[in-house]
């Protein structure tokens, strides 16, 4: 488990991890970003010897940090980084999600920036992708900056205050009571996990097969 691990470190080295691993996400490279981030902001939390006024700072700089890197390597990379990515990770980097991305990012322009940042293969493309198709630096920093802290800074805020409350709460409560707490928490995931699948299914479908440029 992420945060049984998170647990084992120092509170400087979570910091540096979380953002670490967000930078390089926001490179274009498949890392769970956002479990970590929800992780350390939760073992916060529970754990004083750590700060969630830290875990959102580094996490914010890390996302702008790493998507304006992603940005410049884009921009010189274009087409030969996003075929090579395809055939390193087809899930994240097929045909399809770099269509579908490119069709956002030129309908949405800016905006497509700054609320990539809280979808899942908008946030890893976010960078490469606005700087294959030569977006203006200053409007994508604008948006990626803005993006980046409201994503990590609200993550990490509403993790962790829901977090606190959770504990507290439970506190009042026997292992039944927790038990049935877990057992809800787990049925909310899987149904939400299936709206998720039936709506990227059928975001797929309306997907074109080429996207002009």
């Amino acid at each position: 488990m992420v945060d049984a691990w998170l647990q084992a470190i120092p509170p400087i080295s979570v910091y540096l991890i979380v953002g670490l691993v967000i930078m390089t996400e926001s490179l274009g490279i498949p890392l769970p970003g956002e479990i970590v981030l929800v992780s350390a902001a939760l073992l916060a939390s529970q754990n004083h010897a750590l700060n969630p006024l830290w875990i959102g700072v580094l996490a914010s700089s890390g996302a702008i940090v790493g998507d304006s890197i992603g940005y410049t390597i884009g921009r010189k990379g274009g087409k030969r980084l996003f075929a090579w990515a395809g055939a390193k990770f087809p899930k994240h980097f097929g045909p399809k999600h770099i269509a579908k991305a490119e069709g956002i990012f030129q309908k949405r322009g800016i905006w497509a920036v700054f609320f990539g940042r809280f979808i899942a293969f908008l946030r890893i493309l976010a960078g490469p992708l606005a700087g294959s198709l030569r977006m203006s630096y200053p409007k994508f920093l604008a948006a990626n900056a803005l993006g980046g802290i409201v994503w990590a800074g609200g993550t990490t805020a509403a993790v962790y205050y829901l977090g606190v409350v959770a504990e507290q709460w439970l506190s009042r409560f026997s292992y039944i009571g927790l038990g049935v707490a877990v057992v809800a928490g787990v049925i909310i995931s899987l149904v939400v996990k299936k709206r998720m699948t039936h709506h990227d299914e059928d975001e797929e479908e309306e997907v074109p097969a080429s996207v002009e440029r």
